[in-house]
Formats: structure tokens, C-alpha cells, sequence
């Protein structure tokens, strides 16, 4: 059995202070309805956590009926910090799920071979995240004034979701960083601490993420683009 956590307890302050990106309404429906329709529809996963604001509950509950979502799903509270979130989706995971993607819910075009990736990857390994090479040219700076240092852009990968784990392995690294008290960005800096090896899944089509209302024209194109190739039945 596997299970996916749906992170969508942040408020995304870079959108604006009285506007939820996760509501923003792209080609119908809320930008958050597309990723849960994403995984929902997809074999590898059995069951959804949605780890949200408690006050938003209505609010999911009307996009499960909007979605009429095939999959069992069950909601956790937001904590203080993602990783607090995390814990709190983990621990809603049915105790039979053997592996669980954890998930962006401003990443709605994530396609579902990564998805199938990121599971397989999971299931060999104990850890995998989608990623895509840099093709920028970095610059490191100490000030945010100068350049300090060029870095080499062929080692360096820019990491997404869905980010696949065996269950024990994300729990005992979650576990490590929470008695050590220290923040992580994301679910694989956990690994990293415990030593664990974690997979890198070529992401090769695009997985954005809504950050900022200029991002919204971009994610609404490529939506777009999967509904004509995926039709919903």
C-alpha cells in the first residue's frame, strides 16, 4: 500500500497577504484540486493525507466532492514549520502503507511517470525526489551585493516533489531532526542527516511551483496542455 501527504497548511506570503494560492481557480478549479486530482487518479497511490489549516476543512471537503475523488483521504493539522506538517501527515499514513510521496499542493502539474518514478525509486533505495539539472549559471554570495564564487553547475540539481520515501526510512529521519531541533527545507535534508542515500528521479517535464502570481499564466498553459493529453473520464 502506498500513501501520498499533500502539504497545504502554508499560507504563501510571497502571493500576497490576502490571497491563498492554493485557492487561486486555474481552468476551473483551485489550484490545490488539480494536485490532489494528479495523485488521486494515479495506481501507485491508495490513499491521500491532506495536511491542512483546520479552518480550510470545509473548504477541502468541498473539493473532494467537486473532484467526486476515488481514493480514501484523510486530513492533519499544519504545523509550525513543514516539517512539523510532515510529522503531522505522517502520522495520519494507514500503519499497511509501505512507501508515501510527500507533495507539494502548489506542484499541480507534477506528470504521473514521475510520480511512477519516484515510487519505484523509493521502493529499491528507501528515499528518491524529483529533480532537473541546473542549466543556469550560479553565482554563490556572501552579501546578496557580490558575487563571491562561480559554482559548478554540471553537480548541482534543483530538487521538487514528489519526494518518495519507505515509510521507517522518513520517519526515523524526520524523528532524528526533531530531537535535534533543526529546521530542513525539505524531507531529503532529513536523510542526509541520517546518512541515507537518497535517489535523484529525473523530472524532465516541467513541475512547477506557484510562488508568486506571475507563476499562475505558466502553470494555467501547462495544465492546459495535460487536459488535452489526459482527459478526465
Amino acid at each position: 500500500m502506498n500513501s501520498v501527504v499533500i502539504v497545504a497548511a502554508g499560507k504563501g506570503t510571497r502571493f500576497g497577504p490576502d490571497r491563498d494560492k492554493l485557492f487561486i481557480e486555474v481552468l476551473g478549479l483551485p489550484v490545490v484540486a488539480h494536485t490532489w486530482r494528479r495523485f488521486d487518479a494515479h495506481p501507485e497511490v491508495d490513499e491521500t493525507i491532506l495536511v491542512i489549516r483546520p479552518e480550510l476543512r470545509d473548504a477541502f471537503e468541498e473539493i473532494a466532492t467537486q473532484l467526486a475523488v476515488r481514493k480514501p483521504y484523510r486530513f492533519a493539522a499544519g504545523g509550525a514549520e513543514r516539517q512539523d506538517s510532515v510529522w503531522n501527515g505522517l502520522e495520519k499514513v494507514s500503519p499497511s502503507a509501505a512507501l508515501v510521496a510527500i507533495h507539494d499542493a502548489a506542484r499541480p502539474c507534477v506528470t504521473p511517470q514521475v510520480i511512477a518514478d519516484c515510487f519505484a525509486a523509493a521502493r529499491s533505495s528507501g528515499a528518491a525526489v524529483a529533480a532537473q539539472p541546473v542549466t543556469d549559471t550560479i553565482k554563490e554570495s556572501h552579501d546578496g551585493a557580490t558575487v563571491a564564487k562561480h559554482l559548478d553547475r554540471s553537480r548541482l540539481w534543483a530538487v521538487q516533489t514528489p519526494q518518495t520515501f519507505q515509510v521507517a526510512v522518513i520517519r526515523r529521519a524526520l524523528s532524528a531532526v526533531r530531537q535535534r531541533g533543526i529546521p530542513v527545507t525539505d524531507d531529503t535534508a532529513a536523510c542526509e542527516l541520517i546518512g541515507q542515500a537518497v535517489r535523484l528521479v529525473p523530472s524532465l517535464a516541467p513541475n512547477p511551483k506557484v510562488t508568486v502570481p506571475a507563476d499562475v499564466p505558466y502553470i494555467e498553459l501547462l495544465l492546459a496542455a495535460h487536459a488535452v493529453a489526459h482527459p478526465v473520464r
